[in-house]
């Protein structure tokens, strides 16, 4: 398909979910913002360019992919989606979120791999109930600092990014368990680390680490650990104080 055919919309006051993914569709037509009951769109792997601002008409949206097209910008008033809990935007070319997108305070799960994200809005921690956020091959450096709201968060991945040290706010993250920082430029697990007592999941493979702060003993339920072409020179002590520990990659 290249366009929406005209026919989805004879249901406009009864579509709940519409699926239009895999197909050539470029543009958006307004007839599909009338469709106010909708609660899932996918849009997955098209060749969207724009998301058209009649989309925050969308207010009973829940779930909304719109990965693989070439969407460069993500409206402000995507805000008007109040309802959205998952949304799945992954390789687009959007480089940055509008400050409205922190306004989706009812978000659980956020994908943005592959966007050519350079840093996320300062008051991104207003979306408290996050609990799954992958961040994956973009160009971030830093977190900011208001993710210590994310107190829900269970699952990070931030791999394949530019940062130079873990960022601090990763350890305020109470209910991680799982985290991917793999492929950065780490050279060392910092002490704060040791605060993710229910981290059960870590990947640091390719990047520079050398060194491992001994608060990592209290990863108590850790399980899996990954250091995987790291500049480790011995097997540091404090991963013999892991119980739970199943599973080492040090290869």
């Amino acid at each position: 398909l290249e366009e929406v055919p005209s026919e989805v919309f004879n249901y406009e006051r009864t579509l709940e979910e519409l699926y239009l993914n895999a197909n050539q569709i470029k543009d958006l037509p307004r007839p599909l913002f009338h469709c106010h009951g909708l609660r899932k769109l996918n849009l997955s792997d098209n060749d969207i360019q724009t998301l058209p601002p009649a989309l925050s008409s969308l207010v009973g949206l829940e779930e909304l992919d719109i990965s693989k097209n070439n969407v460069i910008e993500i409206p402000d008033n995507i805000k008007g989606c109040k309802c959205l809990s998952i949304v799945e935007a992954s390789v687009n070319p959007v480089g940055k979120l509008p400050e409205g997108f922190t306004q989706l305070i009812n978000i659980e799960q956020l994908y943005l791999n592959d966007t050519f994200l350079e840093y996320l809005p300062a008051n991104f921690g207003r979306l408290s109930k996050l609990k799954i956020l992958e961040l994956r091959e973009n160009h971030l450096k830093v977190l900011p600092k208001s993710m210590a709201r994310l107190t829900e968060l269970i699952r990070l991945d931030i791999g394949q990014n530019d940062f130079a040290e873990l960022p601090e706010v990763i350890g305020s993250l109470p209910s991680l368990t799982e985290l991917w920082c793999d492929n950065n430029r780490l050279t060392a697990l910092p002490s704060y680390l040791g605060n993710l007592v229910k981290l059960t999941y870590l990947d640091a493979s390719r990047n520079r680490i050398s060194y491992v702060a001994e608060e990592i003993e209290h990863l108590a339920v850790l399980s899996d650990l990954t250091l995987t072409a790291n500049k480790l020179q011995k097997v540091p002590e404090t991963l013999g104080c892991l119980q739970s520990l199943t599973t080492l990659r040090l290869d």
